[in-house]
């Protein structure tokens, strides 16, 4: 697999309340990418992050207006996203900014940072940059959630992710 490039992003801490500290990919092989919508605007989904009674985090959240991405949790520990412990250990969580029902939050903005992401992501850890690989929170195991929901563009995003 060819190498991608990180997009910029900006290092703001979860709290370490909400986050497993691990040493992956020795720990925990990462095969999986989850795609999330916050459902919440940017800035309260940080806060949701950094307060340590939420018990929740994600690795990246892309910003809907201009494609900003922040990081939360390191890549080599474990966030808490999936509501599946072993989808935690093995993947990495991206959230969006915006809404399942209000698809003027999925920007072209937010589809290119995004994808530079994903890509950069599975190509660091060796995933496969395939729809089984790149799911949606709607589809780990045991999910309750619904995101990305139906506006999200899979043909798009995918294309955008593997540059074809």
């Amino acid at each position: 697999m060819t190498s991608a490039a990180y997009p910029p992003t900006h290092w703001i801490p979860a709290s370490s309340a909400n986050f497993t500290a691990s040493a992956r990919p020795g720990a925990y092989p990462v095969d999986h990418v989850v795609v999330h919508v916050t459902q919440e605007t940017f800035p309260d989904a940080m806060r949701i992050f950094r307060d340590p009674r939420s018990k929740v985090s994600a690795h990246y959240m892309v910003a809907s207006a201009d494609g900003y991405i922040g990081q939360f949790v390191r890549e080599r520990d474990i966030a808490w996203h999936a509501g599946n412990w072993d989808y935690n250990t093995r993947s990495i969580g991206i959230e969006h900014e915006g809404w399942i029902d209000r698809p003027e939050y999925f920007t072209d903005a937010l589809y290119r940072a995004s994808a530079k992401l994903t890509a950069a992501v599975c190509a660091r850890h060796g995933i496969p940059p395939t729809r089984e690989h790149i799911i949606g929170h709607s589809e780990v195991p045991g999910a309750t959630h619904t995101d990305p929901g139906r506006h999200w563009d899979w043909d798009r995003y995918l294309e955008l992710v593997t540059g074809g």
